[in-house]
Parts: structure tokens; C-alpha cells; sequence
């Protein structure tokens, strides 16, 4: 059989395999990230049916669902509005980092792996899935809520503090030390810099080359400007998945607007073939050993993402069911947690970092929004009013806590 037949039916039976396990997933109100991450163990190398013509092109879509993952994350946000969330939002992130991303690299060199291996499960740990949070926020209808102005902005904060992490550790993991990612640090902060400036003084100019009122113009356009910038910023050692989210921040207005509704199906299609990818790249033989400690790893640095998320909405006035709400909705990790465990993939830091990463993703990212639905259960109502009563004895408490 001819080669392009093989790939057709591969990607053909992939792709609809991947729907109807998305189908399944949201049926049970789960993320369809874990199904598309065992989707890959379960044809990759190892794996019960192996995929092997289409493995150069999935590898392909799998940098584009990348690319495409950090633009739409960059168009949620105008260039003034992070400069104003990192303001107020500064010490909550600061407190998310030390919180999270310490056990990470903490529990990497109680395993025995060097300092790359733990700056890499340090950024594993460290940040939340902003795709999964805002869908489960979206499920729940907690976006009107008091304490989600909270939840986005730690959120807006470990997006940003990803333009200047990745290019760093995508530098220590190409092998040219400290000194070399101190400089790709540098170019990364100077980059990141001058197009917050240039998104804040010209974003509505830029934006204004860009056409709204043709869709096939404004997809190719804002799509094709993704990827160069992206291109040319990978050739910087900056990242590409950086150069996408600073092109998305400095598109404003209606352009942002249409884009984010144009690109949708795009970004959900390429990024169910980075999850796949990624298990494809995992051997599932490798999984077991490292399910213990992920589940030890996941139980320690959920409940630190729940006492930042307590501390965070302590700060800014949310009363205790408001900051249960926070902490809960802030312990799955997805996407970047992925991203930069493919890093250390493609680097061969350490041989158990890419299995023990799935197994940590797929622990938090299906128990993540399934413990978000217990502020909602009666009986956990209850409880929280019988803590709050003990706290404050004087005075009733009014359904808006």
C-alpha cells in the first residue's frame, strides 16, 4: 500500500478516535486531555497498535498545537491588561512559584536526578493548565464569581513567567550551561519587553493591518503571522511557543476577538495532536514504576496549589468559600506542564521524566475538576459554614460568602 494511503487511514482513524474519546470525556464532565494522552501511549512505540507512517506528520501538528495553544492564550489578554494583572497580581505569583514549583525540584533531587532534570519538574509542577481551569470554570458558571478575578490573574502570571522560563531552560537543556541560559534569559526579558511595549504604544495599529470583515483573510494573516514570528523566535532561542504568545497579546480589539472565535476549532485540533504526541513519545512499559511517586508528586503540589489559591483570594477580601473555590480550581496542570517535559524529552535529560510527567498530568488533570465540583455539594456546604461560624461566631452568613 502506498505511503500516503497508510498516513491517510492512520491520521483518518486517529482523529475520529480522538473525537469520540473527547465525546466520552465530556459526557463525564472530565478534560478530554488525559484520553488524548493515553490515546498516545496506547499507539505509540510500545503501544497496542503503533503508528508508524504518520509519526513525522503528527510530530509536525504537534508544534503547531503548541504554537497554537500560546496564541490563544495571548489573546485573552491586551498588553495592558497583563502589565496591570502582573502590578497587582505580584506577590500571589510569587507565592504560586515558591509554593509549586520548589517540591517540583525538590522531589527531582530526592529521586537521585541532577539540577536540569529538576528545573524541568520544578516548571512541571509549578503551572496550572489555564485550558482546563477556564473550561471547568466555564462548566461550573463560576466566571461571574468574586474569587475568579483572583484564579486569572495567578494564571495571567505563570503565562507570563513561561516567556522567560522556557527560553531558559530550553537553553540549559541544549547543553550551553548557566552562562548560555543566563543570555537566552536576557534576550527573552528584552523581547518579551519590547513587545509589551510595542503591543501597549501600537497594538490597535497593527491590529488595524489585519482585516475582521474577511474570515479566510483574517485566519491566514493572523495564523501565517503566528508562525513566522514563532519561527523566527525558535531561531532566536527564545521559543516558539513564547513568539506565539507575544504575538497573541499584541493583537487587540476586534481583531483578538475574531481570531480567538476563527482559530478555536484550529487550536482544539492541533493541540489534541501535541497530547497524542507527547504519549506517543512515552513508552507505557516506563509508566508503571513511576506511579507511585507521581501520585506522592501530585498529592503534595495539589495541596499546595490550594493554599496558594487560599492565600492568594485571602488577599484580596474573598471570604473561606470563595477561597476554597480558588485553591480547588487551580490544581490541574496540563499544557505547559507537557510543553516542558517535551523539552527534556527531545534533550534526553532523564529517561523516567517523560513517564513520570503523563502519569502526574493525567493524576491532576482528572481528579483537578472533579474535586472543583465539592464547594457545590451540599454537604460540603455545611461544613465550610460550621468553619466559618467557629471563626466568627457574631453575625449570620449571607449567601454572597
Amino acid at each position: 500500500m502506498h505511503s500516503t494511503t497508510i498516513l491517510l487511514i492512520e491520521v483518518g482513524a486517529l482523529l475520529f478516535a480522538l473525537g469520540m474519546l473527547g465525546r466520552i470525556g465530556r459526557r463525564f464532565g472530565l478534560s478530554p486531555i488525559p484520553l488524548y494522552l493515553l490515546a498516545g501511549l496506547a499507539f505509540g512505540h510500545g503501544g497496542v497498535i503503533p503508528l508508524s507512517a504518520s509519526e513525522e506528520f503528527i510530530e509536525v501538528g504537534a508544534e503547531i498545537g503548541v504554537i497554537l495553544l500560546l496564541v490563544m492564550l495571548g489573546l485573552e489578554y491586551s498588553a495592558s491588561e497583563l502589565v496591570g494583572n502582573l502590578r497587582s497580581a505580584a506577590p500571589a505569583g510569587l507565592i504560586d512559584a515558591l509554593f509549586n514549583a520548589l517540591p517540583g525540584a525538590g522531589f527531582a533531587f530526592l529521586l537521585g536526578w541532577g539540577w536540569e532534570a529538576a528545573l524541568v519538574l520544578a516548571g512541571i509542577t509549578w503551572v496550572s493548565s489555564s485550558g482546563v481551569i477556564a473550561k471547568v470554570l466555564g462548566d461550573l458558571g463560576r466566571l461571574g464569581n468574586r474569587e475568579t478575578p483572583v484564579i486569572l490573574s495567578v494564571l495571567v502570571i505563570e503565562d507570563l513567567a513561561m516567556a522567560f522560563y522556557l527560553p531558559l531552560v530550553t537553553a540549559v537543556l541544549a547543553g550551553v550551561g548557566l552562562l548560555g541560559g543566563a543570555k537566552a534569559l536576557a534576550v527573552a526579558v528584552l523581547t518579551v519587553v519590547a513587545v509589551l511595549v510595542v503591543a501597549i504604544r501600537y497594538g490597535h495599529a497593527i491590529s488595524s493591518f489585519i482585516s475582521v470583515k474577511d474570515a479566510e483573510a483574517l485566519l491566514l494573516s493572523v495564523l501565517g503571522l503566528t508562525l513566522f514570528v514563532a519561527g523566527v523566535a525558535a531561531e532566536l532561542k527564545v521559543s516558539a511557543a513564547v513568539g506565539a504568545f507575544l504575538v497573541g497579546i499584541a493583537l487587540s480589539g476586534p481583531v483578538a476577538h475574531n481570531a480567538t472565535q476563527i482559530l478555536s476549532p484550529l487550536r482544539d485540533l492541533f493541540a489534541a495532536v501535541f497530547f497524542v504526541f507527547f504519549g506517543l513519545s512515552t513508552d507505557p512499559a516506563a509508566m508503571p514504576p513511576v506511579i507511585l511517586p507521581a501520585l506522592g508528586l501530585a498529592v503534595l503540589t495539589m495541596l499546595t496549589k490550594v493554599l496558594t489559591g487560599v492565600l492568594a483570594s485571602r488577599r484580596a477580601g474573598i471570604a473561606l468559600p470563595g477561597q476554597i473555590r480558588t485553591g480547588l480550581a487551580l490544581m490541574p496542570r496540563g499544557e505547559f506542564s507537557i510543553v516542558i517535559a517535551g523539552l527534556a524529552v527531545a534533550s534526553g535529560v532523564e529517561p523516567e521524566l517523560a513517564p513520570l510527567a503523563t502519569a502526574y498530568v493525567l493524576i491532576t488533570v482528572v481528579s483537578g475538576p472533579m474535586l472543583a465540583r465539592l464547594p457545590d455539594y451540599t454537604w460540603f456546604k455545611s461544613m465550610v459554614r460550621k468553619r466559618m461560624a467557629v471563626q466568627r461566631p457574631v453575625g449570620p452568613v449571607t449567601a454572597a460568602e
